[in-house]
């Protein structure tokens, strides 16, 4: 399959990245941050999450987060919303997209949302009608498509049977996750020809960590089985709860990097959001995590 000529990157830093920071932020520092990801280029920014700040405190203010931005027409700004109480959060903040999130494993799932995954789909169903009647999307999660911590392997066929559900359900796009980044570029193409028979490929996106270094890796694997849309934090932020020391999401630097590199076109420019990810590093006193931002700034030095 040829390479296409477009992608489409997901900006998870300020939700998926900053979540698992150790260092807290202040809601001025995320507004500016959502600001310069927009002056980047990016369509697609998942701002925040309406959940209890007592379970996940680095997302707290997110209303006041989505009221701080400054809305550009043409990109979305999304928040995830695990249950309905999130939801009318998010409809109240004027939310106009929001992601539900379903795990591949069993154990993953009773572990992380305390039930199995045919009740957390259960749930869904309400937030669904809701969504449709505030004509507002919804994207889909699915965690663990590669691996889970508890039990290693995770099915092909496992994947797509909770991809399919969340696709019938209304999802209008599916994000697989490698959410402990053991997956390598084979199991990905693999893994895309299974789930790609049951949900259209031009509805599926990529959610690659790099724990093990093999993102990019995945990523490229992607591409060639036909996936044009993939989720990406920048500077890397977000750490891996999983894997001790480990690093998280990869950087959105570096998958821009990659695609500039194949002639893909993404409508982001590489040097703003280089600049961004440094400024929310140096608030977060944490190293840079993309390598390609390393490199470029160490270069202008």
């Amino acid at each position: 399959m040829p390479l296409p000529p477009k992608v489409r990157l997901v900006e998870v830093g300020p939700r998926d990245g900053l979540q698992n920071e150790k260092q807290p932020i202040d809601v001025a520092h995320k507004v500016a941050l959502v600001d310069e990801l927009t002056n980047s280029g990016l369509e697609y920014i998942e701002v925040g999450s309406f959940v209890s700040p007592k379970w996940v405190p680095q997302m707290a203010g997110s209303s006041e987060v989505f009221a701080g931005i400054t809305r550009k027409p043409g990109v979305t700004y999304a928040a995830l919303t695990p249950n309905m109480k999130g939801l009318d959060a998010a409809i109240a903040a004027g939310v106009k997209e929001v992601a539900v999130f379903a795990a591949a494993s069993e154990s993953f799932s009773q572990r992380n949302i305390n039930c199995s995954i045919a009740e957390s789909l259960e749930r869904f169903v309400p937030m669904f009608e809701t969504a449709q009647k505030h004509d507002i999307r919804v994207r889909g999660y699915v965690s663990c498509v590669l691996g889970c911590p508890y039990e290693g392997d995770i099915a092909a066929e496992q994947v797509a049977y909770v991809s399919r559900e969340l696709y019938a359900m209304g999802c209008y796009e599916i994000s697989l996750g490698d959410t402990i980044g053991v997956g390598t570029a084979g199991k990905t193409r693999r893994l895309l020809d299974i789930v790609g028979r049951d949900v259209p490929r031009d509805r599926l996106a990529g959610h690659f960590h790099d724990t093990y270094g093999q993102a990019l890796a995945n990523v490229y694997a992607s591409l060639l089985e036909g996936i044009t849309v993939f989720d990406a934090s920048v500077a890397g932020l977000g750490g891996c709860p999983y894997a001790k020391g480990a690093t998280g999401n990869v950087s959105t630097e570096d998958v821009l990097y990659l695609m500039q590199g194949l002639g893909i076109e993404t409508g982001v420019n590489l040097e703003r959001l280089v600049s961004a990810g440094q400024r929310i590093s140096d608030v977060l006193g944490r190293q840079n995590g993309s390598n390609v931002a390393r490199a470029i700034l160490a270069a202008s030095k």
